[in-house]
């Protein structure tokens, strides 16, 4: 890995917004999930949340590679998924049009908060909406009165950047300085992350150059020296 694309890749990573995410109840059209994780990806979130009857995986796409800086946390239900946010301290929105609902830029994104959307087709779940804190709408003029998923959430997502980036906080790094090693060892050196998995290694650490900084052991036990390293990642 060049220098010049780890530092890239921690541009990327010092801004990502750890208390920030959204959660997808049962989203299940590739394509709508694919071009969300790329949203997600364009605002700086970490993680994703979501909720599916199988254990699906982000499929590439349109999502354009995002989904290799994006992670993913699968619930089994939502109520599982709605405890884990609020665990986390935070406020849980869900778009639902309903006597309640506000304006979706009348909420504050500064506070750690998780933007819940739901099925394509018949939206979020009756349990899921009593479990949310706040139910959100984007105002609309027209006979129709919903949009396709990927493009609300994409909407709320780019106010709450908006906001962010007023109030500075993708100026300083949220993410675990571990995880921003993680994420660069495993794209950075994509082959070489799968052989550490393959023989159950830790991770080693990366300098200021994008160079594995490692000790001999941990070469040793790869099996492989640091020069085949760079020729195989070449």
């Amino acid at each position: 890995m060049s220098p010049e694309r780890y530092q890239r890749i921690r541009e990327v990573l010092e801004k990502r917004q750890t208390d920030l995410t959204v959660c997808l109840e049962n989203v299940h059209k590739p394509h709508n999930v694919s071009a969300v994780v790329r949203t997600c990806d364009a605002v700086g979130i970490h993680r994703v949340h979501t909720v599916w009857e199988k254990q699906y995986q982000f499929r590439r796409g349109t999502a354009m590679g995002s989904q290799q800086w994006v992670r993913q946390t699968n619930h089994m239900n939502i109520a599982d998924a709605m405890t884990d946010l609020k665990g986390q301290g935070m406020q849980v929105l869900v778009t639902n049009l309903s006597e309640t609902a506000v304006d979706f830029r009348d909420i504050d994104y500064t506070k750690p908060t998780a933007i819940l959307f739901g099925q394509e087709k018949y939206g979020a779940t009756d349990e899921a909406k009593a479990l949310a804190d706040q139910d959100i709408v984007i105002p609309m003029m027209g006979m129709v009165q919903s949009l396709n998923v990927s493009v609300a959430a994409a909407l709320v997502l780019y106010e709450a950047q908006r906001q962010r980036t007023i109030a500075g906080m993708y100026s300083t790094q949220h993410l675990a300085e571990e995880e921003c090693q993680a994420l660069a060892f495993e794209n950075g050196y994509p082959r070489l992350f799968k052989l550490c998995q393959r023989k159950g290694l830790a991770l080693p650490p990366i300098n200021e150059l994008g160079e594995i900084a490692a000790d001999d052991s941990w070469w040793q036990d790869m099996q492989i020296t640091q020069a085949e390293a760079n020729a195989l990642e070449a």
